[in-house]
């Protein structure tokens, strides 16, 4: 494995996922993907779907201006495994069971309204998360600058 392959390619799939994640999710999926039954299994697929979308968005140009040889079974099955991973997780109760079996489920209700009361502490904020995502997608623009000036 080439190592600045590995490295362009997880710079592409982590800028991708910052802004499918959050800019590109519907309040509608982020309200819904975790609901039981199958209005939640959709809204869970549809976030998944355009997430996949956005990161063949970020990654597709890494791959044509660096000149890099992938083949496409590989960013077939990679994509697959991330999109199979994250719809998992955002089902929210299998992350859940699996975050209370390792003892962690204390700190995965963090930001949860507490019980009796009408609060939400938490570790950030959608603001946050969305000026986080911003500042990544937009080093992805300027990295792809700074890298179409570079031989490969």
């Amino acid at each position: 494995m080439d190592p600045t392959v590995f490295a362009a390619v997880f710079a592409a799939l982590f800028a991708g996922h910052q802004v499918g994640d959050h800019w590109a999710q519907t309040s509608c999926q982020a309200a819904e993907k975790g609901d039981a039954g199958w209005s939640g299994r959709a809204a869970c697929a549809r976030h998944v779907t355009s997430l996949a979308a956005v990161k063949v968005a970020f990654l597709a140009p890494v791959v044509l201006l660096s000149g890099m040889d992938v083949h496409p079974v590989a960013v077939a099955a990679g994509l697959g495994v991330d999109a199979v991973s994250h719809y998992w997780a955002d089902r929210r109760a299998p992350l859940a069971r699996l975050a209370d079996r390792l003892g962690r489920g204390e700190f995965y209700r963090f930001g949860s309204p507490r019980a009796g009361r009408d609060d939400n502490p938490s570790l950030g904020t959608g603001a946050y998360a969305l000026d986080q995502s911003w500042h990544v997608g937009w080093g992805f623009v300027a990295s792809l600058i700074v890298a179409c000036g570079a031989t490969v």
